[in-house]
């Protein structure tokens, strides 16, 4: 690699870290207005303002202000965490454990900061109406990461009702979570809603993991 392409390549890497820590901040900021003023009663201009950029700075990184309170980087990961699950692995346990392993890597030092977000989202309709349309972006995105080991007959309806399943099961976990404020692990509470999902399934009773 030339001198002029180094240079170049060390610009490019410069201005993507950039990017990022400017949308990190606008979130921070949103998720703090939010949380102290409400948000219907925060605006884009006051979240920009917060930041050190112009509310036209901030549409270039969020569409909207729920954007700003639903978009994070989870989804992405569980998706790669699924691709890295061995081939021949169901995939509802794909999912499970890609889940499990993720919130492993971020659950202690971003446990608190989940919990303020996901309880603002299920007090406020307007977030709990955006969840909506997220879920589908979210379906789309875990049957990517799932079709290149599924055979031709579990590409298409059948993985589309496997991740629904999952999703909805994740879903209320994470409501479960909010609602009780924390009080329980939400690894444990994904690990229930999985066993109980599976039950109904295979007509097993769920395994009690607190009696261990």
């Amino acid at each position: 690699m030339s001198s002029t392409d180094a240079s170049r390549a060390a610009g490019s890497d410069w201005r993507r870290e950039k990017r990022e820590r400017t949308r990190r901040l606008l979130q921070q900021h949103a998720m703090r207005l939010f949380l102290e003023k409400g948000f219907e009663a925060t605006t884009v201009e006051e979240i920009a303002a917060a930041a050190g950029v112009s509310h036209m700075t901030f549409f270039r990184y969020f569409p909207t202000k729920e954007d700003a309170a639903l978009e994070d980087d989870y989804d992405p990961m569980i998706a790669d965490l699924i691709a890295e699950r061995p081939a021949d692995e169901p995939a509802i346990d794909k999912i499970r454990h890609a889940l499990t392993h993720g919130l492993n890597q971020l659950y202690d030092s971003e446990r608190d900061v989940l919990l303020a977000r996901m309880r603002l989202v299920y007090r406020t309709p307007a977030l709990r109406a955006g969840t909506g349309s997220r879920r589908d972006a979210d379906q789309r995105l875990l049957i990517e990461a799932l079709a290149p080991t599924a055979d031709g007959s579990r590409a298409g309806l059948h993985l589309r009702v496997v991740v629904a399943a999952a999703l909805a099961a994740t879903t209320e976990a994470i409501r479960y979570w909010a609602e009780s404020n924390g009080a329980d692990d939400l690894r444990h509470l994904i690990n229930e809603a999985f066993d109980a999902l599976r039950a109904e399934l295979t007509h097993e009773a769920p395994v009690d993991e607190s009696a261990d």
